[in-house]
């Protein structure tokens, strides 16, 4: 054990990653890899040493959704930390931006590589040293499983009072949903992106997502499409959730500065409210009294962080250059990226016409490029109407379509490790070729020579650094399209320190 290191683990970690051609496969099967999903994950639970009965004591407030569940489980985070001060709060979220620890936090603080690293072989070390029951079942589970285990171990160790824990993919029969009987279930917005992906209606969406319900479990959710609406009404009744509420933001919450950017926010602090007000009222405290939203949850509200969502980062190694990290991955949050990033606030200025402006972004293959370009392009086209912008020229100077291979020398950090990309895909870098052909096609007046296909995230920083070097005033960068693209530019850039 003594000579066993962080990166140890991670190498062993990414060994249990699927490779492109098997996530291909579940992508057909809908998501849904077999009924044996959950059954599989309940023996490896047992294998580390756990009953999925002893899970009810972490507590769970558990969160599924299509968008903004992870913004949604750090408002829920930083409300609680706010309001119960001395408590130990852990979350579970996914994916990591520059480091998988990242994953499991406790009071807004992810685990130590040490604590990791421990954490992580005794967990390993068990599952190696103790049979499989059912010959069907893989020996070990893959990455995300792995890594469900592994929070689960880390916070029964450290005995916290709440577990927040974030639905990975789906709901029914995702690694999470083998807790019976959370606290407080919610569902933040269905959207249509996911859909499209995988070929199903929102009504096969919702039927998912609705799976986290539990018997006598108060449940939540956003207000959404009828016929997901109709399906989460039907899911709840069906495994007899305590009740199935509405929430809208409210106005406490509209009047509250949001510590995350972005008017979609609003929706996902309001149901974090709920949620957080539902788990504390279990718990006979009562936060109802006087003011319909407690200082404290406004507290929470207000110190509320999740890196790679709007955040607005200022290098600090390269004056005048600002980073805008966002990790919109679908139509709908492109969106919400681009009516967040064209705007007075951020990038729309007076001093406009002296700033230089980079689009860095990448998409996974399989979704529609050219789609999600449209999207950016239109979004931001109607905000510099809606604005009095400038409409006569690109609103970009230079678009950047790269890789998302860490390094120029074609590795990745450890921890952004992937075996999901394409090989041929990766070495012809078809989907980057494809971006920049659809940008062009759908931006005709664009510059060809100002936009860029390169095949690492450390070629797209260097090229901003070169390219700003012969310009005047400031650089503001948007990256957006992939949370992982967001990560490899946080690492490479050197913005830990400040943007984690």
């Amino acid at each position: 054990m003594s000579t066993r290191t962080y990166r140890d683990a991670v190498e062993h970690l990414n060994s249990l990653q699927s490779n492109a051609a098997t996530l291909e496969a579940v992508k057909v099967s809908g998501g849904r890899s077999s009924e044996f999903a959950i059954p599989e994950m309940i023996e490896y639970l047992e294998r580390v040493g756990y009953t999925p009965q002893q899970l009810n004591a972490l507590n769970v407030i558990h969160i599924t959704g299509t968008k903004g569940k992870g913004s949604t489980s750090a408002f829920v985070d930083s409300i609680l930390r706010h309001a119960k001060p001395g408590w130990k709060i852990g979350l579970y979220t996914s994916p990591h931006l520059v480091a998988v620890r990242e994953r499991i936090r406790i009071n807004g603080v992810p685990i130590s590589e040490t604590e990791f690293t421990k954490y992580f072989f005794e967990v390993w070390d068990k599952l190696a040293s103790s049979p499989g029951k059912v010959p069907t079942t893989p020996p070990m589970p893959g990455y995300f499983r792995f890594i469900t285990l592994m929070a689960f171990h880390v916070f029964w160790e450290c005995k916290v009072d709440v577990t927040i824990l974030e639905v990975g993919v789906g709901g029914t029969y995702d690694s999470t949903n083998i807790v019976p009987k959370p606290i407080v279930t919610g569902i933040t917005a269905l959207g249509i992106d996911h859909v499209h992906v995988l070929g199903k209606t929102i009504t096969d969406i919702a039927w998912q997502k609705g799976g986290i319900f539990k018997e006598d479990v108060p449940a939540f959710t956003v207000e959404q499409p009828v016929d997901a609406m109709k399906m989460l009404e039907s899911r709840a009744a069906e495994l007899k959730a305590n009740s199935l509420t509405v929430v809208s933001e409210g106005p406490d919450v509209s009047e509250v500065k949001l510590g995350l950017a972005g008017m979609h926010q609003k929706q996902n602090a309001g149901l974090a409210v709920a949620l957080a007000r539902s788990f504390l009222q279990s718990r006979s405290e009562d936060f109802t009294k006087g003011s319909l939203l407690p200082d404290s949850f406004k507290d929470g509200l207000v110190g509320a962080r999740w890196p790679g969502r709007c955040q607005t980062v200022l290098d600090p190694k390269r004056t005048g250059l600002t980073w805008y990290l966002d990790g919109a991955h679908t139509i709908e949050s492109l969106m919400c990226c681009m009516q967040w990033f064209v705007s007075p606030e951020v990038g729309i200025s007076p001093s406009e016409g002296a700033n230089t402006k980079f689009l860095i972004f990448n998409c996974t293959s399989g979704r529609s490029g050219e789609a999600f370009l449209r999207q950016v392009l239109e979004t931001t086209h109607v905000q510099l109407i809606k604005h009095g912008g400038d409409r006569d020229s690109p609103f970009f100077d230079h678009v950047i379509f790269c890789a998302n291979v860490t390094y120029a020398d074609g590795h990745f950090k450890g921890d952004l490790t992937t075996r999901a990309i394409d090989p041929t895909d990766l070495v012809e870098l078809k989907t980057q070729q494809a971006l920049a052909s659809a940008w062009l096609t759908l931006s005709p007046a664009f510059p060809p020579s100002q936009v860029h296909v390169l095949p690492s995230v450390e070629h797209a920083v260097k090229l901003v650094e070169q390219l700003r070097s012969k310009g005047r005033g400031a650089s503001q960068v948007l990256v957006t399209g992939s949370l992982h693209l967001v990560g490899g530019v946080v690492e490479v850039a050197g913005l830990s320190e400040v943007a984690i």
